[in-house]
């Protein structure tokens, strides 16, 4: 009985659709994919030039005619035909190359918390279209649960914080659903623009979405570090037009980046205050649990800690925490079904 359930699901996949970032799971293999969700098009042909890490190479560094785009906004599809393009290539590629009517999967893909029944069914279709044999939704809060093993089917209260690329999932889990949420549009691309908008009205300088992550990832925090911590700001100059370069500190990120984490924390606070009593107690004792990119900026933890006055913590390996969770449910598919969320249910292209 076993073999025959192995037989039938060896292929079954998770993916983690970020607006960041993409990350496939293969059950059976483990996490075979973590790529960019970039895409880069040649405009005259239509034809896909590039998929994922060398895509992103390509932004802001391509003739007019190929433009490298990012199909996902705030974890939603904004274009679907590219969205579907890039499901295609990557199912494909976590495959070996296979693509037949005979091997194609069953998928999982998580999705941000909130979304509404348009956006759910434009996710569930691409992948179809792309070429899996069924394609399954699970709320990415309760995909990252699961994938940092919290005891979600039981009346236990747990509460989850994914800062992801586009988007933030607060949630607190219990009995296999989600009682209390909030989504919001704070996240990494969030801080970038922040970022970039304090570069141009402190130092009049004009910066790029890669050099503002690398900043962040750099000297980026929330509380004050035990020593100074410094890089190299650099872009072009507003006024005179030519490249120029700051020195910058963990100070000057603190400020550019104070008001979106003011925003984060709020949210955190009033998703507690909408949590039934007898979880919130569940809550103080277990703690939350942080996830995603975002949650590795320093003093994150600390700060919610002390704002919330609940234990915190950072999830191990918190950048791959909702793909394992599909991953755990695909390979367990029949048993965890009770906690996907389906637009017309399951269907089957055949």
């Amino acid at each position: 009985m076993l073999g025959k359930f192995l037989s039938i699901t060896r292929s079954d996949i998770g993916i983690d659709l970020g607006t960041a970032n993409t990350l496939v799971y293969v059950h059976g293999r483990g996490i075979v994919i973590d790529e960019p969700s970039v895409i880069a098009i040649n405009q005259k042909t239509g034809h896909v030039v590039a998929v994922g890490a060398e895509a992103k190479r390509m932004v802001g560094r391509t003739p007019s005619h190929i433009v490298a785009v990012r199909p996902l906004v705030n974890g939603v599809i904004s274009d679907f035909e590219v969205t579907e393009e890039m499901l295609r290539y990557f199912i494909k590629r976590a495959m070996g190359g296979r693509s037949s009517r005979f091997s194609r999967p069953r998928v999982v893909v998580g999705i941000p918390s909130g979304i509404t029944e348009v956006e759910r069914r434009a996710v569930r279709d691409a992948t179809l279209s792309a070429g899996a044999k069924e394609a399954h939704l699970v709320e990415e809060p309760m995909a990252a649960a699961i994938g940092v093993r919290l005891d979600v089917q039981d009346p236990i209260g747990n509460m989850i914080v994914d800062i992801g690329g586009g988007t933030t999932d607060i949630a607190v889990v219990s009995l296999g659903g989600i009682v209390a949420a909030k989504n919001l549009n704070v996240a990494g691309d969030r801080l970038n623009s922040d970022i970039i908008q304090y570069a141009r009205d402190e130092f009049k300088l004009l910066l790029g979405e890669r050099t503002a992550e690398d900043l962040k990832i750099a000297i980026g925090s929330v509380l004050a570090q035990p020593s100074a911590l410094e890089a190299t700001m650099r872009g072009r100059d507003l006024v005179t037009g030519l490249p120029r370069e700051v020195l910058v500190t963990d100070v000057d990120m603190r400020e550019a980046i104070r008001g979106s984490i003011a925003t984060l924390i709020k949210s955190v606070r009033e998703t507690i205050e909408l949590t039934p009593p007898e979880l919130v107690a569940d809550i103080i004792h277990r703690g939350i649990v942080l996830v995603g990119g975002g949650s590795l900026l320093r003093g994150l933890a600390t700060l919610i800690e002390r704002e919330t006055r609940v234990p915190v913590r950072v999830a191990e390996d918190p950048l791959t925490a909702v793909v394992r969770g599909t991953g755990i449910i695909v390979e367990d598919l029949d048993l965890l079904r009770p906690i996907l969320v389906e637009t017309d249910y399951e269907t089957a292209i055949s």
